[in-house]
């Protein structure tokens, strides 16, 4: 089992000052989140993108991407061409991170990318489900 599945982390998210629901504090992982269950480690992947489209700019799943996974720790065009693929959105195509139509396939593409294998959809769905029932000001 992958790192990230172990942590209920699918999305690799290092450790850092921001806090999330579900979050397990402390983490036994030195580097990576750990989060209560998976479902909330997929809904910190949907907060954290939506920071990403509101703090940053980044509209397009190549914005988005070469901030996830910066050329520096990753192979970041070939990360970005996996879960184009996956998700079958063009990399500069403009994303609403509202939009679960939009969010649930390329949260599902980033996971396999992180952890080799396919996410569980209702896993996704319901992490998904957690994300758009929380007030605008945690997103």
């Amino acid at each position: 089992m992958s790192r990230g599945l172990r942590n209920n982390n699918p999305g690799n998210i290092r450790l850092s000052g921001v806090r999330y629901l579900g979050e397990v504090q402390p983490s036994t992982d030195p580097a990576f989140k750990q989060f209560k269950t998976i479902v909330w480690g997929y809904r910190a992947m949907f907060v954290l993108l939506r920071a990403y489209e509101v703090r940053h700019g980044l509209r397009t799943l190549r914005g988005m991407i070469a901030r996830y996974a910066p050329p520096g720790e990753n192979d970041t065009s070939a990360y970005e061409n996996a879960v184009s693929v996956r998700a079958r959105f063009a990399p500069e195509r403009i994303l609403s991170t509202l939009d679960g139509s939009v969010m649930i396939p390329l949260v599902a593409a980033m996971s396999r990318v992180e952890n080799g294998v396919d996410a569980v959809e209702a896993d996704v769905r319901a992490g998904w489900e957690l994300f758009a029932g929380t007030s605008m000001a945690e997103k």
